[in-house]
């Protein structure tokens, strides 16, 4: 009879690895799923989904990120403050000339599930928009 392992939280915690990932002509879409296994640990045979169990993960070279088709023109980043006419919306272009790592932090932030372990899943994620980085 097989028995299921389950990894202990301090176990996880003490095995992270640190990965580093290069942004230049990547597909934003493509890039934040790699990230994502990272962060959450599904690269690893000890997964778990209840036990935070990820790496580490550093990307360079956010301002050189590639997005496909007309999406360069037509998408837009919303968001609003909760006031009255409160919204605003940010064109990718005028989003990638200002902070090209919050494009990819969005990116990962919304395909990572929304529970109490994203948080701490952010943390471990570290965006650089040039080469150079001190982690």
């Amino acid at each position: 009879m097989t028995k299921t392992y389950l990894p202990s939280v301090k176990e996880a915690e003490t095995t992270r690895k640190w990965h580093q990932l290069d942004a230049t002509g990547k597909t934003l879409g493509r890039l934040a799923t790699e990230i994502v296994v990272y962060l959450m640990g599904k690269n690893k045979r000890t997964f778990t989904p209840h036990i935070d169990c990820g790496d580490f993960v550093v990307v360079t070279n956010a301002s050189k990120i590639k997005i496909s088709g007309n999406k360069a023109i037509t998408k837009v980043y919303f968001s609003h403050s909760g006031y009255a006419k409160g919204a605003k919306e940010t064109p990718y272009k005028d989003m990638l000339a200002k902070n090209p790592t919050k494009i990819i932090e969005l990116a990962v932030f919304r395909m990572l599930d929304d529970n109490k372990l994203r948080a701490k899943r952010m943390k471990r994620l570290r965006i650089f928009a040039n080469d150079e980085h001190t982690f």
